[in-house]
């Protein structure tokens, strides 16, 4: 199955189950007070056995695809972890994850998992955004040594801050889906109107302009 294909099922999945959930007429608003249309919770995948086997066979396809040198997945705590365990349980492939902080106690570990230093890894995580927070995994993990290869994750909003932050760090980013397959498909689908498409994309263009609510 190519990409194109694999990105709009996947885009499908999500909006089925409500893991990409759109309201233009009614927006959410973001811990930073940023107002957005679209309300994004990938845990539901877990929930859903169906979309949940699409979407670990797709991480597993895309990592074998585009990182074949791939010796260890490590997850983003705590979203990515449960989708790291599952890909590398059916690439045959070691795991671990990256915690936000070390831990006060016991070894004081920020990585759980045993990583080799030069070890080729891949990260997975389940949204992208501004690319911030997997970032900062990415430089956990290049500071004990590991050979990062790139990201993979289920959704990105492909944020022009987000691509910029990833390129400057030197970190490919593959996602399953993306913002414009979304809203695409949500058109189709009828989840949203016609009309709402334009109004998506100029805040995924510039969340912090609220010209888009108009």
């Amino acid at each position: 199955m190519n990409t194109n294909e694999i990105s709009e099922r996947i885009a499908r999945d999500l909006l089925r189950i409500k893991a990409v959930f759109l309201r233009p007429d009614e927006p959410f608003t973001w811990a930073s007070g940023i107002k957005s249309p679209i309300y994004c919770d990938n845990r539901l995948t877990l929930t859903d056995p169906e979309v949940r086997t699409d979407v670990e066979r797709s991480l597993a396809e895309t990592i074998q695809r585009e990182f074949p040198e791939a010796e260890v997945l490590m997850g983003t705590a705590t979203a990515g972890i449960a989708h790291a365990a599952i890909t590398a349980h059916l690439m045959g492939l070691p795991m671990g994850y990256v915690r936000s902080g070390a831990k006060d106690h016991g070894r004081q570990n920020q990585i759980e998992g045993r990583l080799l230093p030069g070890q080729k890894v891949v990260v997975v995580e389940d949204l992208i955004s501004t690319g911030g927070s997997v970032l900062e995994v990415v430089d956990v993990l290049r500071a004990h040594g590991a050979d990062v290869l790139g990201i993979v994750s289920i959704f990105t909003y492909g944020m022009k801050k987000g691509l910029a932050r990833l390129q400057e760090a030197n970190v490919k980013n593959v996602s399953l889906t993306n913002f414009d397959v979304i809203v695409r498909a949500a058109v189709e689908e009828g989840y949203i109107r016609e009309e709402d498409k334009e109004r998506l994309i100029r805040f995924r263009d510039n969340p912090s302009d609220e010209s888009w609510l108009k």
